[in-house]
């Protein structure tokens, strides 16, 4: 279902730019530097998910709005307390007397640590801001076809981990049983996916209950697709992981130093290649692939760094 792609080089900030099968927009996860994130990508794109504003998660979005100003399209942006005010600061560093106030909206989504999200929006010529009604929960994002929950760590500053989930389908299996198609077959989805197994299901003419005929459905589960980015490797991080992506399909996790250097990790609050390897194992994550790794750091370092990444991983 998700089509994710790493958008930035390994001596670049990191970006990850997230498709979804049959569906027109894209969504992007961090705005690092990522020179082959293309102009289309960036007008396609929905919903912008940062972890956190330092700079090399942060420093791109100038040229993401570059792209979709003028688009007239409603996007929205999730990210950690302040970040409302911070995407204000950055828009209106420029002068913009020939835009008009439907060349964009931007709906800020702040995610606050006792669980609540404010939201604002920001519309040109002034983008001031503007609150609106707020949301609760675990969910930050949500379509007909996926959401967004999320998770708050330390990094001597809240980041946000992201996880995006595909909403589970299900589908009537005919030869099953000895019944044609119709009306019937949405009814009977309805009342299994609304957990109604006494609603009455006609078919030619029969009723039958719900429930004898749930043994027709197959429900495929909705692929679980994780983004974690800077944060300490610590006990209560892990936790907060373990908590959030465990099962999940693919997880992007960061990866900043090798284990050489984790005295620097520790004291930056970054994970380093076989915590990040092992908390991956611990979470029985299918496909793990570690991102964002510093930059002081050549092409043969970083092998070492996977490597020992993968051993963690792999057990």
């Amino acid at each position: 279902m998700f089509i994710p792609e790493v958008k930035s080089q390994k001596d670049e900030d990191i970006c990850i730019l997230i498709r979804v099968e049959n569906h027109s927009h894209n969504y992007i996860c961090e705005c690092g530097e990522a020179k082959s994130l293309t102009v289309k990508e960036c007008q396609n794109t929905k919903a912008i998910f940062i972890s956190h504003t330092h700079i090399d998660h942060f420093v791109n979005f100038d040229t993401i709005l570059r792209h979709q100003i003028g688009g007239n399209q409603r996007v929205i942006i999730c990210g950690p307390t302040d970040i409302t005010k911070q995407v204000q600061s950055r828009i209106q560093s420029y002068r913009w007397n020939l835009i008009t106030k439907d060349a964009i909206t931007y709906e800020i989504r702040e995610i606050q640590s006792n669980g609540t999200i404010k939201r604002a929006e920001l519309k040109p010529p002034l983008w001031e801001i503007t609150p609106i009604e707020d949301m609760a929960g675990s969910s930050v994002f949500e379509n007909d076809l996926f959401e967004v929950s999320y998770t708050i760590l330390d990094h001597k500053t809240d980041t946000i981990a992201y996880l995006f989930k595909g909403k589970d389908t299900t589908k009537i299996d005919l030869q099953k049983g000895d019944f044609k198609g119709g009306k019937w077959v949405r009814d009977l989805k309805t009342a299994f996916e609304t957990n109604d197994p006494t609603c009455e299901i006609i078919i030619e003419d029969t009723i039958y209950k719900a429930a004898d005929l749930f043994h027709l459905i197959n429900v495929k589960k909705g692929q679980k697709l994780g983004v974690i980015m800077d944060h300490a490797a610590s006990v209560a991080n892990h936790k907060n992981i373990l908590e959030t992506f465990t099962n999940a399909d693919q997880v992007f996790i960061e990866s900043f130093y090798k284990v050489e250097d984790k005295e620097g990790a520790m004291a930056n609050y970054h994970s380093y290649s076989s915590e990040s390897g092992r908390i991956m194992r611990a979470c029985n994550v299918q496909d793990a692939t570690p991102v964002h790794f510093s930059r002081k750091y050549n092409e043969t370092d970083i092998n070492e760094l996977l490597q020992e990444f993968e051993s963690a991983y792999r057990g």
